[in-house]
């Protein structure tokens, strides 16, 4: 059971006080120690949050149904470092490739998680908690034999090391919260976990000033702490004196919106958080309990009486709300602060950035409380918590500071965000460690997501100026976009309609059921296909491309910018129905996987097509190697590539061909026949397939894929 686990003792609480690590300073061995220091602390801190599990059981249970059970989360953190140092190419082999692939994507509620119960075989309790051995063991050893020079930056390899427990660190507050949302009879009090015991009625509140100024933000990549993509660039602006509230909006102040029906009242509200309020029948806030005129509130583990002066945790969408009702009750504009003024506030504050403070100046770094407390506990030039307790919903979708560049060991965590549905939350809460507790720190949630959250209002003159992110700007993707959506250049037709229309001619009577198209990029092979088949997924390791192929399915239109020349972008709108695709919509499904660790759910296809695929993975021969157990007998596996290998993507050891073997050259072909023959029939001669890549007005790629079909034999 579960509740065996490590007990508790006195010692532990040095672990709710760890810093993240200043990266270019010291000596490269002491700075060694400290990241092992570091990494073992975060390892015990999320193994003793699950502890406050009761029993193996409550490991399965959904707390949130747009969410996996917890189980999956206590893997995830685990098979994060495998994933991410196999892609760094610091380690090449595999503990659990089956774990490594469950755990790996579902985090948040994108189109692409695949949230159904059905398609997982968890693990018990026993199986995780030994594969999460192994993988500690092996980090362990890797941070020992890494070369370490400093400083640390995000080209160095210890970057992946800091990554994975920076990531853990986000992971102990998500699971936080979802352990909240389990039947406390799945749980138990635990002594690392004290909540705050002080709480009376709520304090009043009151707008103060804040004065103009300017502000800076966005790291340089000289910056001495560890930072996540989306925190690098240089953003300015001169920021509008405004007011904001002395308080963080606490549960008696809010009490008074739910008193007068600020739940029944549509005008009050947003379409999208009508709509929310409506399927959630939402009448008060989450971790609310009303039990006939009396009030409790929800903690981690306990249900307490109603502390009145602690902060409200709320949505976007309520806090919205909230500001909409108090401006007009009283006559103010009020709404939510941007991260600018968020800024400027704490720039008022004066306060030192974690890890450079003696100790936390506000209920954050879990060096106080596990839970929130009064809003006036903590004060800073007249304001409360102006960082800490919760993080505060601000008014501004998520998008990249000029200069963003997204990193390459984790393409997909911020780019799914930048599409003006998620909203920054700011400040940090009583759980917000490691990276998460600084002053650069930039997270954003869908704004109908809970979090430890709640907010300040503000009230200011300025327009709120959102950033317009509807046009995918992303370089790479945008290039995509146009290959796959675009104009055909130079008489070359479009290379996924030429596939498929090449791939049909062939195809013969053979069973029309279930494709799969690996490596799909943005998706339009995966749509010509479905114009044949009955059911298409499309599967890329990308995020960043997965959510335009998901835009197309559920909006059947992709918008994005083409580059002209230098600063100069065009903007493009395309729709599915522009190329005979409308129809195929409900027939396609995209998904984020790993076309090496593939999860065996992926199974039973009569066509899987690899296109410009097999030389960017990093083991090509174990792709091909299990791709067979997926393909019907008698279905067919479509490669295409221009054999482009290079040592940024694959190891010179796992070419496939390209290279001189017995002093005769051998060619990715000869290797291909190689490795498919005992599985596979050569259908047709291989043919060169032509497709233009448009960088800008004046400069394009033109390149040859070469084509081969293969069928599976049959018994």
């Amino acid at each position: 059971m579960h509740s065996a686990a490590k007990p508790y003792s006195p010692e532990m609480q040095h672990l709710k006080n760890t810093r993240t690590l200043v990266l270019d300073s010291g000596d490269p061995e002491a700075k060694r120690d400290e990241i092992r220091r570091y990494f073992h602390a975060t390892w015990e801190l999320d193994e003793r949050l699950f502890d406050t599990l009761a029993s193996d059981a409550a490991f399965t249970l959904r707390a949130d149904p747009l969410r996996h059970p917890l189980i999956f989360y206590y893997g995830h953190t685990a098979a994060f470092y495998i994933n991410k140092l196999i892609i760094a190419g610091i380690i090449s082999e595999r503990i659990n490739p089956r774990f490594e692939s469950m755990f790996a994507v579902g985090v948040d509620e994108m189109s692409w998680d695949d949230l159904d119960e059905t398609h997982y075989d968890w693990p018990s309790v026993a199986e995780a908690q030994d594969f999460r051995r192994q993988v500690r063991n092996l980090i362990d050893a890797v941070i020992t034999a890494l070369p370490l020079a400093l400083p640390i930056t995000w080209s160095s390899p210890a970057w992946a090391i800091l990554m994975g427990i920076e990531h853990a660190r986000i992971h102990l507050e998500t699971s936080s919260v979802l352990i909240r949302q389990l039947p406390l009879e799945h749980l138990q009090t635990h002594p690392l976990w004290p909540i705050c015991r002080e709480w009376g009625e709520a304090p009043a509140n009151e707008l103060l000033p804040v004065p103009e100024g300017p502000v800076r933000l966005g790291k340089d990549r000289n910056h001495p702490l560890y930072g996540w993509d989306n925190e690098f660039g240089r953003f300015e602006e001169e920021v509008t004196g405004f007011a904001a509230s002395r308080n963080l909006v606490s549960n008696g102040e809010y009490l008074a919106f739910v008193d007068d029906h600020g739940y029944q009242e549509r005008r009050w509200w947003t379409e999208e958080g009508w709509n929310w309020r409506q399927y959630r029948r939402a009448e008060h806030p989450i971790f609310w309990i009303r039990e006939g005129e009396r009030w409790w509130l929800r903690t981690m583990v306990e249900e307490i009486a109603m502390p009145w002066n602690w902060p409200v945790e709320v949505n976007y969408l309520e806090a919205k709300a909230f500001c909409n009702w108090l401006g007009e009750t009283t006559g103010r504009q009020l709404r939510l602060p941007t991260e600018a003024e968020y800024a400027r506030l704490r720039q008022l504050a004066g306060l030192p950035d974690q890890p450079y403070w003696d100790k936390a100046p506000g209920n954050i770094n879990l060096e106080w409380y596990a839970s929130s407390c009064p809003v006036d506990r903590f004060q800073s030039a007249g304001f409360g918590d102006v960082i800490g307790n919760v993080w505060q919903w601000t008014e501004m979708p998520i998008a990249g500071f000029p200069g963003f560049e997204v990193h390459p060991y984790y393409d997909d965590f911020s780019t799914p965000t930048f599409d003006g549905r998620h909203n920054l939350i700011k400040g940090g809460s009583w759980i917000s460690t490691g990276n998460l507790a600084t002053r650069d720190a930039r997270y954003a949630f869908r704004r109908h997501f809970f979090q430890h959250a709640g907010f300040r209002y503000v009230e200011s003159a300025a327009a709120v100026a959102i950033p317009s992110i509807t046009y995918e700007t992303d370089d790479q993707v945008s290039q995509y976009c146009e290959f796959h959506y675009g104009d055909d250049h130079f008489g070359v037709p479009q290379f996924g309609r030429a596939i498929v229309d090449r791939v049909m001619a062939l195809y013969g009577d053979r069973p029309r059921r279930r494709a799969l198209d690996l490596g799909c990029a943005t998706g339009r092979a995966t749509f010509e296909l479905a114009k044949y088949f009955d059911q298409v997924v499309g599967l890329d390791f990308s995020a960043r491309f997965i959510r335009i192929g998901t835009r197309l399915k559920e909006e059947g239109l992709v918008q994005y910018t083409r580059i002209e020349e230098g600063e100069i972008v065009s903007y493009h709108e395309k729709h599915l129905e522009q190329f005979g695709l409308e129809a195929t919509r409900d027939k396609v499904e995209f998904f984020q996987a790993d076309a090496c660790n593939l999860p065996a759910r992926y199974t039973g296809y009569d066509l899987v097509l690899a296109a410009n695929l097999i030389d960017r993975l990093y083991d090509p021969a174990k792709f091909l190697g299990e791709i067979p157990a997926r393909i019907n007998p008698g279905g067919l596996l479509v490669l295409l590539s221009p054999y482009t290998w290079l040592l940024e993507f694959t190891d010179r050891e796992r070419w496939l061909g390209g290279f001189r073997r017995d002093g005769e050259p051998f060619s990715t072909l000869d290797g291909l026949k190689e490795l498919l023959a005992p599985q596979f029939t050569l259908l047709a001669s291989p043919a060169d397939i032509p497709f233009v890549i448009r960088e800008t007005r004046r400069k394009y790629q033109h390149s040859f894929a070469e084509m081969t079909i293969w069928e599976r034999r049959r018994a």
